[in-house]
């Protein structure tokens, strides 16, 4: 547009003003940077996004992702009444039986049967590990564990259909690795917990807190038990075909997941 078709009141930028000097351009006036404005803001927001996304996410601490043991119990010592063996009818060569009348069945105890009634402490159990007996009224969350486990706890588990497989500690990290990847490879059972329905192996794995057990890995259930020199004895499926979540438990079907964490434990795996 030329000089003569500004629009009245408009500044002629080559005329000046009455005391001689050029009036300010508005070209050269001093704007506000709404564009450098609006892309700090931006910036700031995406940070303070992200400053609260890791300040959520970062509020569990890297242990809560790990192993958590299950609780140990208290209390006064319990001495478990010794059990009466008895023949096997599994059919699996080597497995040990004890007398389970009465649990599962009516739920009385007589004489020579395995105990399964509820105590708060330490139970002094007659074999080792333990096929059963008095145990603590919470079991602890199945799976796979790298340190000793309360037999109290493990022993519910085995009430409610889980096998539990323990080894000596001694055993090759080889072996134990061997073990583990069994155990994964068994499948999940659905189950009924607190929080709804969901699923298990109902398998508790742990070393035992000694050599003193009958073999390198003994792997029971509720009034059974099998010793084994090696973790690739066919037997181990065998047993955990036969016994996991049987007409052998008690109280099949029960839970043996979904107890608060600081109880029930975190295995490493499940």
């Amino acid at each position: 547009m030329s000089q003569r078709t500004l629009s009245q009141g408009q500044p002629n930028r080559n005329a000046r003003s009455s005391g001689g000097k050029r009036p300010r351009s508005i070209v050269n006036q001093r704007r506000t940077p709404w564009g450098a404005i609006v892309a700090v803001a931006a910036v700031i927001a995406f940070a303070a996004v992200v400053v609260v996304i890791v300040a959520v996410t970062g509020k569990k601490s890297p242990a809560a992702k790990g192993e958590v043991m299950p609780a140990s119990v208290s209390g006064a010592v319990t001495s478990e009444r010794a059990p009466q063996r008895v023949a096997d009818t599994s059919g699996i060569p080597g497995v040990v039986a004890w007398n389970t009348s009465g649990w599962p069945g009516d739920g009385s105890t007589p004489s020579g049967a395995l105990e399964h009634q509820h105590v708060d402490g330490p139970v002094t159990y007659t074999e080792t590990p333990p096929v059963g007996g008095p145990h603590n009224a919470t079991w602890l969350n199945a799976g796979i564990y790298d340190k000793p486990v309360p037999a109290e706890r493990a022993v519910h588990d085995m009430e409610h259909g889980a096998v539990w497989i323990t080894y000596q500690p001694s055993l090759s990290p080889a072996a134990v690795k061997s073990l583990r990847d069994f155990v994964l490879t068994q499948k999940e059972l659905g189950e009924e917990t607190s929080a709804g329905t969901s699923s298990s192996r109902y398998i508790v794995m742990s070393p035992w807190s000694s050599d003193q057990l009958p073999a390198a890995v003994v792997i029971s259930a509720w009034g059974h038990q099998l010793s084994v020199a090696s973790t690739s004895d066919a037997r181990l499926q065998r047993f955990v075909d036969v016994f996991r979540s049987s007409k052998y438990s008690p109280e099949q079907g029960e839970a043996v997941d979904g107890v608060p964490t600081n109880v029930g434990g975190r295995p490493l795996a499940k």
